[in-house]
């Protein structure tokens, strides 16, 4: 029902537009693999298959030319904060009128950022947590599942070194010291409704 009635008053701000709707993160990547070259994304970051916001992160780094406009139910400063450090280009409350809505995704593509200078500044986990390319973000979200380097390898299909050189690298970008740190602290970067497992 959100959907439509999104679909319903962009297609009237934005005559010419062509909207593809998404159900799961994986239909969301399903459809920009399709048509990269889509204007924006409107995003619920508690959408299935999200894991809070690493579903973001993932997002962000497979398309980093897309703008991506977070809808969100969730207030918490420190959740839209982390939002913005991941490439958010602006957040939306649910609750805001469809007008607003439509209001702000003009403004998006009209080159605007909606992020406070609080939450763009200074040298964050989540920030550098987005470095990581679409593979280290995979070898991370299982690294947070608890799988260990030959469960990684399996799932992903590569050779075993291939992930010890993955980890080494996500420990350097993260600034962290063990692979113990780098999943307490990529733990903080989901909330709750994180039930589905970030597939490979």
């Amino acid at each position: 029902m959100v959907r439509d009635a999104l679909v319903s008053v962009l297609g009237q701000t934005f005559a010419k537009a062509q909207f593809s709707m998404a159900g799961t993160l994986d239909q969301a990547k399903t459809a920009l693999d399709r048509e990269p070259d889509t204007d924006a994304v409107l995003l619920d970051i508690d959408m299935p298959g999200m894991d809070g916001l690493v579903g973001l992160a993932r997002l962000r780094s497979e398309h980093p030319t897309v703008p991506i406009i977070v809808v969100s139910a969730a207030r918490d400063a420190s959740i839209v904060q982390r939002a913005y450090e991941f490439g958010a280009s602006a957040y939306i409350d649910k609750s805001a009128s469809l007008e607003e809505i439509a209001g702000v995704v003009r403004a998006v593509l009209d080159g605007e950022i909606f992020a406070p200078p609080e939450a763009i500044a200074g040298d964050t986990f989540a920030q550098r947590a987005a470095q990581l390319t679409p593979q280290q973000w995979r070898v991370l979200a299982l690294m947070v599942q608890g799988d260990q380097n030959k469960q990684i390898a399996y799932k992903l299909g590569v050779g075993e070194a291939t992930v010890k050189a993955h980890v080494t690298v996500i420990l350097r970008k993260l600034g962290v010291r063990s692979r113990t740190q780098a999943v307490i602290e990529a733990r903080g970067l989901s909330f709750p409704s994180t039930s589905e497992a970030v597939k490979p």
